[in-house]
């Protein structure tokens, strides 16, 4: 299944894309979620704008030997199998190799990709910024080497073009997925989620798989009350979106590693126990509206 379905009519709706290929059904009156309205696709075109529809996000530092290749593969695929406008922005976190020069000789050639220099590191300060800039109904971000196939882009988009959930992530931990990465990786993953879990009451299984997307009506509301600007800005995006009542989906994907290459691992999992710690107290101290937000998501 492919997002091309959406254009030729193989699926009445986007919904039943998603349905056919993740067994989903449909939302039940006293779940506490609540239906959005379905993007409207056929009025943008009609009113004539370039805005696209979906925005993809590639956060990248000194990735000079990775940009290029992935740009010209994932514009190809999106090219091939999204039926609406779509952009795909880099977002350079201050790179000091060649970077930025590679991103911008693929984006003088191929109309959808835009460039973006931030003078600041950390991938949530990247999302966070082109995200609330976006022009796009639909947001979503992946690593700059492409681990998750992407065939799971449309079971990840599909679900929020139809207003049936907020936000979607990828998941390596399903039993469906298939995830190639050492076993220290894997236990590091296993044991974060499981703490997230015990911890904060969370219900989504993998939250730093680096393939998630969020609406953006939603997303102007809870991303300017994230406060991390490095690697757990996923996770408090996550917990912030269930505390506001929103449905997170979850779409297994099969996964390459690679994209944390030359990621401290220990110190990563330390920053984000600090900001488990750190957001935790936020939450209790009433730094973030969560009772406001949730009521103004709710209507």
């Amino acid at each position: 299944m492919t997002l091309t379905h959406l254009a030729t009519g193989t699926f009445p709706h986007p919904r039943a894309a998603v349905d056919a290929a993740q067994g989903d059904t449909p939302l039940r009156p006293g779940t506490g979620y609540v239906r959005r309205a379905p993007v409207d696709t056929r009025a943008m075109a009609e009113a004539g704008t370039d805005a696209p529809v979906l925005d993809v996000v590639l956060p990248v530092f000194n990735e000079q030997q990775d940009v290029e290749p992935s740009l010209r593969r994932l514009h190809a695929y999106l090219l091939a199998t999204f039926p609406y406008p779509f952009r795909i922005t880099v977002a350079d976190n201050a790179s000091t190799d060649d970077t930025l020069q590679a991103a911008e000789r693929v984006a003088r050639e191929l109309r959808e990709v835009t460039v973006v220099r931030l003078a600041a590191r950390g991938r949530g300060n990247a999302l966070r910024n082109v995200w609330l800039d976006s022009p796009s109904p639909v947001l979503a971000y992946m690593d700059v080497n492409l681990s998750a196939d992407l065939a799971a882009l449309a079971p990840l988009v599909a679900p929020l073009l139809s207003g049936h959930s907020d936000v979607a992530i990828g998941t390596r931990l399903a039993r469906t997925s298939r995830a190639v990465r050492g076993p220290w990786r894997e236990f590091i993953s296993r044991s974060y989620n499981f703490l997230l879990h015990a911890l904060m009451g969370a219900r989504f299984s993998d939250a730093q798989c680096g393939f998630k997307a969020v609406r953006a009506d939603v997303g102007r509301h809870i991303l300017p009350h994230t406060a991390d600007n490095e690697w757990f800005f996923d996770t408090e995006l996550l917990v912030l979106a269930e505390r506001c009542g929103l449905r997170v989906h979850e779409v297994p994907v099969d996964w390459t590693s690679g994209a944390d290459a030359g990621v401290d691992l220990v110190q990563t999992a330390l920053a984000d126990l600090r900001g488990i710690v750190r957001l935790t107290r936020d939450l209790a101290g009433g730094r973030i509206p969560v009772a406001a937000l949730r009521s103004r998501l709710a209507r």
